[in-house]
């Protein structure tokens, strides 16, 4: 007798299921098409795919585009879709990860700016390969500005400073 799994492996794919799986690559081909040219030259996909993709950016007419989206699906056909999700997870990691340094190097930046020195030195305490004395100007320069009521030039400095520091450190 046969067991179950491999019955249905020998069973042909009904209708829903074949278009269930064509809406899924069309899906992933509409995440291609929201990449920029640099993140798409590091999806494996070949030249084909690539200038249905960059036709689609010149095409104005709504129902121009949904029948290049189409085009773009079936072309997926054929794509390693495998290879390209792993790439698309890559890139949804990496905006994760740069969402989370944002978030500290905010957070930071406000207890260092409300706190004063003891959020200073426990930033230290934690980081002690941080550039002190740029973190202290920074800091007593976005004072000032808060205090005269200046734009925010030297607290987006602070920013910058805080987020590339966790981002190079890998935090």
């Amino acid at each position: 007798m046969y067991e179950d799994d491999d019955y249905e492996d020998d069973l042909p794919k009904s209708k829903t299921k074949v278009k269930q799986e064509m809406h899924e690559l069309q899906d992933l081909g509409k995440q291609l098409t929201e990449l920029s040219k640099a993140q798409l030259a590091e999806v494996p996909i070949d030249a084909d795919l690539q200038e249905a993709i960059d036709t689609l950016h010149r095409i104005k007419s709504n129902e121009a585009r949904r029948r290049q989206m189409q085009y773009i699906g079936k072309l997926m056909r054929s794509a390693d879709s495998e290879a390209i999700e792993e790439v698309l997870d890559r890139f949804k990691e990496r905006d994760q990860q740069h969402l989370r340094f944002d978030k500290m190097a905010e957070d930071w930046r406000e207890r260092l700016l409300q706190e004063g020195n003891p959020a200073q030195s426990d930033f230290f305490d934690r980081y002690p390969q941080a550039d002190h004395q740029q973190l202290r100007q920074l800091v007593r320069d976005s004072n000032k500005e808060i205090k005269n009521n200046k734009p925010p030039t030297n607290r987006r400095k602070l920013f910058r400073f805080l987020r590339d520091f966790f981002m190079q450190e890998g935090q």
